[in-house]
């Protein structure tokens, strides 16, 4: 069992499994919504099971997709499509050890102007 939550608390959670890698978006809004980047891996929503929600909020980013938020302490926490089974669950979020392996990098182009990507997996311009 993987278990993971947000920083105060009230958003907690556990899932069976999730993708064995990370995914970085470098897009600018999650870039504006996590305050840097966001880093996640994936499992079946069906999967994922809350064992504390009363900070959970949802977020309507976009006409495709929304993200999961704590209300209390702000911790940016999933991502999901509203037409998939599966959801994004951030990898910061997940207790150590995690066992995970960046996979690639999204939407590079896109990146912010500080900083440079120096490791040796994949990188997408856009996804």
């Amino acid at each position: 069992m993987i278990n993971g939550r947000c920083d105060c608390g009230k958003v907690m959670f556990e899932v069976q499994a999730v993708r064995e890698t990370v995914t970085v978006c470098h897009c600018s809004q999650c870039r504006r919504t996590s305050g840097h980047l966001w880093a996640s891996t994936h499992a079946p929503f069906k999967d994922l099971k809350f064992t504390a929600d009363t900070g959970l909020e949802w977020y309507q980013s976009s006409d495709f997709a929304k993200r999961g938020f704590c209300k209390f302490c702000g911790s940016s926490l999933f991502y999901r499509m509203n037409d998939e089974d599966g959801i994004g669950i951030a990898a910061g979020s997940l207790d150590l050890p995690t066992g995970l392996e960046l996979g690639k990098h999204i939407f590079v182009k896109d990146k912010g102007d500080y900083y440079q990507i120096t490791d040796k997996v994949p990188q997408i311009e856009r996804y």
